[in-house]
């Protein structure tokens, strides 16, 4: 659980610093994020950290209530998220900043208190306190890459997107079955780190995914092609894994 908070502690760092060196009309910019602006994506990190606060802390459906007041119901996940956007956008700058990294000092030390296999209920179903640990920073990461896109401020993937990949590889029978797809065969990532080295998860498999371990966490989070990468895929599941393969509900 110590080496997950760390790399969300980094990951939470990065985009801090990014929002702080950005001018005070950076805020107001369209993110890669389609719809949203810079402002719009640390708002929706910040209510997806007090939402996983409240996780950890076993009131999960009292701040979904909080943050969904007055909203129409939502179709899915995706369309909630967008909702409560929307009702709390055009927050100043420097209050958005205050409440975002009161965000995840309030994470970190909420899911520090838990053993990394204790259950915990999330908008997807109950899962490992380290699951949700990690779910945060794929989402950080993935938002990161957005808001870097927005301002014009390119940020170097590390190996802290071992945790990520790791975590699309985890949930490959989830993402199956939320597309109504039977579960796949046995299926490996055979990966190139940002660093260098190797990573393997799952070998060995008849479904092999190799490639730059940055291009799988990118198609895993709806943001390149499969085809725009440098991914393979080999073996009678590879296909469909490329195109479902996700790191969020």
């Amino acid at each position: 659980m110590e080496a997950i908070l760390e790399a969300l502690a980094d990951q939470q760092a990065e985009l801090t610093a990014l929002i702080d060196a950005a001018a005070p009309s950076g805020w107001a910019l369209p993110s890669a994020c389609a719809g949203w602006s810079v402002a719009d994506v640390v708002l929706h990190l910040a209510q997806t950290n007090e939402m996983a606060t409240a996780s950890a802390r076993g009131d999960l459906p009292a701040a979904l209530a909080r943050l969904g007041a007055g909203l129409p119901p939502a179709t899915d996940i995706d369309d909630g998220a967008a909702l409560m956007v929307a009702k709390e956008r055009g927050a100043p700058a420097t209050a958005l900043r205050e409440r975002w990294v009161s965000s995840c000092d309030e994470l970190r030390a909420s899911l520090a208190a838990h053993d990394p296999a204790d259950r915990l209920l999330w908008v997807a179903g109950d899962l490992a306190a380290r699951s949700l640990a990690t779910t945060r920073l794929a989402e950080t990461w993935i938002h990161t890459g957005d808001v870097a896109e927005g301002l014009g401020r390119p940020v170097a993937p590390t190996d802290r997107l071992w945790h990520v990949a790791r975590l699309a590889w985890r949930t490959i029978p989830y993402a199956f079955s939320r597309a109504g797809r039977p579960t796949p065969g046995p299926v490996a990532f055979e990966l190139t780190a940002p660093s260098g080295s190797e990573w393997s998860f799952g070998a060995p498999a008849p479904t092999v995914i190799s490639g730059p371990a940055v291009d799988l966490c990118r198609v895993a989070s709806r943001r390149l092609a499969p085809s725009a990468t440098g991914l393979r895929g080999e073996g009678p599941d590879a296909a469909e894994v490329l195109e479902l393969v996700r790191t969020w509900a």
